[in-house]
């Protein structure tokens, strides 16, 4: 049974085609700078990619190419539309409506429609992916899974903000958390990886990447978690800054003279690791300069650990203690030293990092010493997995056809 997902950005379609019987990506691709000239179509799994120039001059033309390679050629894999049996959407923003993933109707578009003022980039676009597969596959039972979802067990304390109340009611303004998606998978790989149930554990999941959040999970329940009413909120990340003092906002706007969307840019594109450091959003780009010493770039790295060891403490003390820590994106998975960083001076709290586990690469694994109380573990992320699982189990209570287990499709190797 094939489930094909689709992230839809503003100017991008990423899609993956998934065997939900085996759990394996079958095909996967994207398309890039969809509406420009310079429009290009990338197809292939692992090191079977190919590049596809090709004028994309909306979503429909991008979904229309997605099906063509899926269908045409001596290395398609599949030999017509039909054998998709259902098609999963990531959706950034589903407020108060959605806590838990649901069949698209036309109601639910319009509540998508309604709630894009909150993920303005994110929802349109995802509606654009949605009207696409509808027009190239009319039939097609297509769900709608939404990062902010995990997020709606968050009790009123942790998402309320002090503001006055009526603004609450009148606006919404609230946190509803991003990455849940992610946070969902790695905690319940995490409890595995560490012959748990996620329901018996206390958790703190990172994704850390461009953008970057932080979660509590108590017991399977999230409690907390660091992006509020919009991803702007929490931890530094590559071009965002997190946590500022709200004040700056009307003390920019006076002194520079400039407009508050003009702050807002300032805040969401050209700050973070970017901003302090003057030379990339890319940690790796960072890391160089830092080690080649750039004190910017030092600065950068430094507060980029610290942000992260702070959101830690804090939610260690929401849920007065913690089993294990899940560390998770292209930072998260992949930068040694900042999981150093982060860690450091925590060894009283019970977490200490074994340094040969740390150093390893490239695999789900725990990487805590023996003597640590905490267990502190990498796990490679997979939203697109996790898209599919919950377009199944749709599939399973409208068509009442008979449920899978998951395979354990990611094993660890050490």
């Amino acid at each position: 049974m094939n489930i094909l997902v689709v992230n839809a950005g503003s100017s991008s379609l990423k899609y993956q085609l998934i065997n939900i019987d085996t759990e394996k990506v079958i095909a996967k691709g994207l398309c890039e700078r969809v509406g420009s000239p310079d429009s290009v179509h990338k197809h292939g799994v692992d090191d079977n990619e190919v590049v596809i120039d090709r004028y994309l001059p909306d979503h429909d033309a991008a979904v229309a190419c997605v099906m063509e390679v899926l269908v045409e050629g001596p290395d398609a894999p599949l030999s017509s539309m039909s054998q998709i049996d259902a098609i999963g959407h990531r959706i950034v923003q589903g407020g108060t409506y959605f806590d838990k993933s649901v069949l698209i109707d036309d109601e639910v578009i319009d509540k998508i429609r309604e709630l894009a003022e909150l993920a303005p980039l994110h929802n349109f676009a995802a509606l654009q992916g949605i009207e696409a597969c509808r027009h190239a596959m009319p039939d097609a039972l297509q769900v709608a899974v939404f990062d902010t979802a995990f997020f709606q067990s968050l009790p009123p304390k942790a998402y309320m903000y002090a503001l006055p109340y009526e603004l609450y009611e009148k606006y919404g303004i609230r946190k509803y958390g991003a990455h849940g998606t992610s946070h969902r998978y790695v905690a319940d790989r995490a409890a595995h990886l560490v012959g748990e149930r996620a329901s018996d554990l206390k958790m703190i999941t990172c994704h850390l990447g461009n953008g970057c959040s932080i979660s509590a999970i108590d017991h399977g329940v999230a409690v907390d978690t660091s992006m509020g009413m919009t991803p702007l909120d929490g931890l530094m990340m590559g071009t965002r800054c997190g946590s500022i003092d709200p004040a700056i906002v009307p003390f920019l706007i006076e002194h520079e003279g400039i407009s508050s969307q003009a702050v807002n840019d300032i805040m969401n594109k050209k700050s973070g690791l970017l901003g302090i450091s003057g030379i990339s959003n890319d940690l790796r780009s960072v890391r160089q300069a830092a080690e080649h010493g750039n004190k910017r770039a030092l600065l950068a790295y430094d507060m980029y650990s610290n942000s992260v060891k702070k959101f830690i403490g804090q939610y260690m003390a929401v849920m007065a203690g913690v089993d294990v820590i899940a560390l998770t994106g292209g930072v998260g998975e992949n930068d040694a030293r900042m999981r150093r960083m982060i860690f450091a001076g925590l060894q009283p709290m019970g977490i200490v990092v074994d340094e040969a586990r740390n150093r390893q690469m490239g695999f789900e694994r725990v990487i805590s010493s023996e003597s640590s109380r905490v267990r502190i573990v990498v796990v490679p992320t997979n939203e697109e997995l996790m898209i599919a699982r919950d377009t199944y189990a749709i599939m399973h209570e409208r068509n009442q056809i008979v449920p899978y287990i998951p395979a354990q499709s990611v094993q660890s190797n050490g």
